[in-house]
């Protein structure tokens, strides 16, 4: 009896040091939710399309989320968190106060996947699903989504402020802010042809349409001047994409070409520089477009996840309720139990 004890307990341990080496990207998995909580993906698509259909522009502001979620402290839904007294929010970071939106639309689906579920889906796993199912219905790709991210319970303004590209970052600062993530210069690419739908505030690109001289079309110029004076109106908005701006395609490049980007940082794309030939590939075949961004945006979903015992699984998306979560053998084997965390 005593020896079966003994081998009973070295397997454990052995079972132990390999699981909790594991590296992050491993313990990803498509299935990860399939015994635990099997209606999770219908349920957060059906919420998400129905946002859409209300509100075609939030498909880019999901998109948008992602983005900005995933730059900062890696793909964790720290993006979500409200203020509170261990916490500043990532929302008062310059490139999200006042412009980044959807969060109305994320507690939605995360309410509707808890009455499935207490306690299993992360809010960072329904971020990244939510952009996969956006892209899909304004016409854009879609892509199979690793899951078992957890969510932090810290957030972080200043790297907000400082990972996140600024929309006046010339060409060379871009490419590196993306390197730092671990995506490069097609990645950098194919992820701006998201601006292919959404909208931007004037404020964004009143300079380059009042004093970009060569580098921005005459008319396209004249054209924006109309909705964005040069001394009022900071929060007008106008189309990335004036030609098809509710459409995921590639007229995003194309205007590039004729240099009718809207952000300084959309046409640095296209200025003599590195990515050119990227942007004139993408403007002429669509479908290679639309393949390098979804598998760029893999690439971005998996950009320093927490998963394991790392992270927590929030109750409520925007504060860090969380179930404290125990796990066995199987990564998708989960028993709950709820607390509150100081």
């Amino acid at each position: 009896m005593g020896y079966r004890n003994y081998f009973a307990i070295m397997f454990f341990l052995l079972f132990l040091s390999v699981t909790t080496n594991t590296p992050c990207k491993a313990q990803l998995s498509t299935k990860f939710y399939d015994d635990t909580c099997p209606n999770a993906l219908r349920t957060i698509r059906n919420s998400i399309r129905a946002s859409i259909s209300r509100e075609r522009r939030m498909a880019a502001s999901l998109l948008r989320l992602h983005f900005h979620d995933c730059f900062v402290q890696g793909c964790d839904a720290s993006v979500l968190l409200d203020d509170a007294p261990k916490i500043i929010s990532e929302k008062n970071a310059l490139p999200n106060k006042g412009s980044a939106r959807g969060f109305e639309v994320i507690e939605a689906a995360k309410a509707k996947v808890e009455k499935l579920c207490p306690g299993v889906v992360s809010c960072a796993d329904i971020l990244t699903v939510a952009a996969r199912d956006a892209s899909e219905m304004v016409g854009g790709p879609s892509w199979s989504v690793k899951l078992g991210r957890r969510d932090s319970t810290t957030a972080s303004l200043v790297e907000a402020e400082t990972s996140l590209p600024s929309f006046l970052a010339p060409l060379e600062s871009l490419i590196s802010s993306f390197k730092v993530q671990g995506l490069d210069a097609r990645d950098l690419v194919a992820l701006s042809g998201a601006h292919t739908i959404g909208q931007a505030q004037c404020v964004l690109f009143r300079d380059r349409i009042y004093n970009n001289g060569s580098h921005i079309d005459a008319g396209f110029a004249r054209k924006r001047r109309h909705h964005c004076p040069k001394n009022e109106g900071n929060g007008n908005l106008a189309p990335l994409d004036l030609v098809t701006p509710n459409s995921f395609d590639n007229n995003y490049f194309k205007n590039l070409i004729q240099k009718k980007g809207l952000l300084e940082s959309d046409q640095v794309l296209y200025s003599g520089g590195s990515t050119d030939k990227i942007v004139w590939e993408y403007s002429r075949n669509p479908k290679k477009f639309k393949s390098d961004f979804a598998a760029a945006m893999i690439k971005m979903s998996e950009i320093k996840p927490l998963t394991g015992h790392k992270g927590v699984i929030r109750r409520a998306k925007n504060r860090k309720n969380i179930y404290k979560a125990f796990f066995t053998t199987g990564a998708n084997y989960i028993s709950e139990s709820s607390r509150v965390l100081a």
